[in-house]
């Protein structure tokens, strides 16, 4: 059997964008996911008692989440941020009335902001592709005093399905890895944040067939891009011993997915730790960005 480290289950930098540029085209229709976790960020807001001036919608995709801050502080500055230009165009045109909301091409672990100057980074399922403890540090950076991070992401158990389905076929990575709650709140405090609290939910959802499971997945982005992934074509042996594991296990005619939701919130201190001479060049002061239309 293969022996595989922790670093080659991550995601690859570059398969993410990839994945993610090519859903830009069909996510809105295969997002429920992202739907629901986001609906369940939101309802916490009204509890935090915050006035932010500056927010950032760190991951945005097709903007949904910015559009309803926008609506919740109609005085606040609100800013999406995604890594993908393909999914930022298409932000663009659906929201291309709403004048609430600037967005931009970024990477969420170098951001061009100054060092406490954002009171709220909202940032949905963006963790689970990303290398999470860069982008604790870059938020812990740019968080304000007292400034709110709320976040979700997916734990270890996610598709725990479609692993054993794979496991019975082959040992080749087929579900990129995620960081359990517990080990999760230990990064966001070593990276400067305070106060971590996380929960977890499991949702499940259900399938008539493999094929539109595979559509879903393919049309949220949430395909294989693990940096120790085959990189070959699957076989049609492989991909039917695969189907025939995975049918085996249906409850009641239905194929069914388990998602292991992760939902937690930190605070700045204001205070994170001095960067690197390489880094300073980020000191953007954030009443100087205007919006760029996505590339």
């Amino acid at each position: 059997m293969a022996r595989l480290s922790a670093e080659q289950a991550l995601p690859s930098a570059r398969a993410t964008l990839r994945s993610f540029e090519r859903a830009s085209r069909t996510f809105a229709a295969a997002c429920p996911v992202h739907d629901e976790a986001r609906r369940r960020l939101l309802e916490r807001l009204p509890w935090m008692r915050i006035e932010p001036r500056t927010i950032i919608d760190l991951g945005c995709a097709l903007g949904a989440g910015a559009q309803a801050l926008a609506a919740s502080y109609p005085a606040a500055r609100v800013i999406g941020i995604d890594w993908s230009p393909a999914m930022l165009g298409a932000a663009a045109q659906l929201h291309s009335e709403a004048r609430s909301v600037d967005f931009f091409v970024a990477d969420a672990t170098q951001l061009a902001l100054p060092r406490a100057s954002v009171d709220l980074i909202f940032s949905n399922l963006l963790l689970p592709w990303c290398p999470q403890e860069a982008v604790f540090k870059e938020v812990a950076r740019i968080l304000a005093d007292g400034g709110l991070f709320l976040f979700s992401t997916l734990g270890p158990d996610t598709l725990q399905e479609v692993r054993r389905a794979w496991a019975a076929t082959d040992d080749q990575i087929h579900v990129h890895g995620c960081f359990d709650m517990h080990d999760l709140g230990d990064l966001a405090t070593s990276q400067g944040l305070l106060e971590p609290v996380l929960d977890v939910d499991r949702i499940e959802l259900t399938y008539r067939d493999v094929a539109s499971m595979v559509a879903d997945l393919r049309g949220c982005g949430a395909t294989n891009i693990a940096a120790g992934r085959r990189r070959t074509l699957t076989g049609p042996r492989r991909w039917a011993a695969f189907e025939q594991a995975l049918l085996a296990a249906r409850r009641a005619g239905k194929i069914s997915l388990t998602v292991e939701l992760i939902l937690g919130q930190a605070w700045g201190s204001g205070r994170a730790r001095p960067l690197p001479d390489s880094d300073r060049e980020f000191s953007v002061p954030v009443d100087t960005i205007r919006r760029r239309p996505p590339v």
